[in-house]
């Protein structure tokens, strides 16, 4: 059996009783996008997705309950029950079991049905191109953060010992980006004469300069219609969100537009009075609200360029707002993972505490 997918299974196994939290933990250290649940037998009873996980997400799904809750909703699907492989199987087999089946991972069995191995259709299929193109959107004037920005602009605003936008640069190099278009209008000297034609950061950089601020879409109209999926970033945004998953999550999904999101909770200071008419029907003290926001990284397919004006100001707010009324698939895709909008001083005085402390 080739030792490529011959993994030990143990770093992926999550026992059944433990909480939906605890697995997105696991997921994050391991990054293969799914966990393997098991009994105390180490038997598998279930597979968890990190699709799974962030679909749980948008629905609300309270992750201090048990992971094989979200197994049991898995009933009555496909994926009720794991497809696995014998631990003895041939990469044929596998390769075969995988492309059947339209899946990512296959478990790896013993004879009594003890998770021992992973196997990965890119261990039979490499695919090192995600086959997206990145954008990141750096024109902003970066008022918010004045007096830092008077005389650098925001995606050049130090982070450790390199720029901000030199660390989302280095996301997309370790995601298998390589080319970039990098939109810039304030201060656009000091990015161009940073990071050149990207050789240097391994990547490829296109440089579109727009003559006035365009928004945080209106820029994307001075591209030529692209012929893949564009990634659109923000230049204020620090994360550690998983690209790939991210891909994955929007194929699946078959969306014209996938938005990340992220939740925000907003604690409101009053007793809330919940009013039918002139009847009081229900007093909450001091609620706690939910809300996903918009986390400024998008996954645009090439039909959205028609949606986008050129060389007009436009936000991606307004895009969106076009689709939706267009009936194309917008999707929300949940970060769990690391994630600060540096948009204001305190924002930045956090994510260089984070990065001291480790959390980021």
């Amino acid at each position: 059996m080739d030792e490529r997918w011959q993994r030990d299974a143990t770093q992926f196994c999550v026992r059944q009783e433990r909480s939906i939290r605890e697995v997105v933990a696991q997921m994050d250290k391991t990054r293969i996008g799914i966990a393997l649940i098991v009994d105390e037998h180490q038997k598998l009873v279930g597979t968890v997705t990190d699709g799974d996980i962030r679909r749980a997400t948008l629905a609300n799904t309270d992750l201090d309950q048990a992971v094989s809750e979200l197994c049991k909703g898995k009933a009555g699907s496909k994926f009720a029950k794991p497809i696995t492989a014998p631990i003895s199987a041939d990469s044929a087999t596998c390769l075969h079991l995988l492309q059947e089946h339209s899946i990512l991972h296959l478990p790896l069995v013993d004879e009594a049905g003890r998770a021992a191995g992973l196997a990965k259709l890119s261990d039979f299929v490499p695919d090192d191109n995600p086959r997206l193109t990145a954008v990141v959107m750096a024109g902003g004037l970066g008022t918010r953060l004045r007096p830092l920005t008077n005389n650098t602009p925001k995606p050049m605003l130090p982070v450790g010992d390199k720029p901000l936008m030199e660390i989302t640069l280095e996301r997309f190099k370790a995601a298998g980006i390589s080319r970039v278009n990098i939109m810039t209008h304030y201060k656009a000297q000091q990015i161009t004469e940073y990071f050149g034609d990207g050789s240097n950061h391994g990547v490829e950089i296109n440089y579109v300069a727009e003559d006035r601020p365009l928004g945080t879409a209106g820029g994307l109209g001075l591209l030529e219609r692209p012929d893949e999926t564009l990634l659109v970033i923000n230049g204020d945004i620090l994360t550690q969100v998983d690209f790939r998953a991210m891909l994955t999550f929007h194929r699946e999904h078959k969306a014209s537009l996938t938005a990340g999101v992220r939740r925000h909770q907003v604690e409101v200071p009053y007793g809330v009075m919940d009013c039918d008419g002139v009847m009081v029907r229900r007093v909450r003290e001091k609620p706690i609200l939910n809300f996903f926001v918009n986390a400024g990284i998008y996954l645009l397919e090439p039909v959205v360029h028609s949606f986008i004006p050129v060389d007009k100001p436009f936000d991606m707010t307004d895009v969106i707002d076009r689709l939706i009324q267009a009936d194309r698939s917008v999707v929300g895709f949940p970060i769990h993972e690391y994630w600060l909008d540096i948009g204001q001083t305190i924002d930045y005085e956090r994510a260089l505490n984070d990065l001291k402390t480790g959390k980021m």
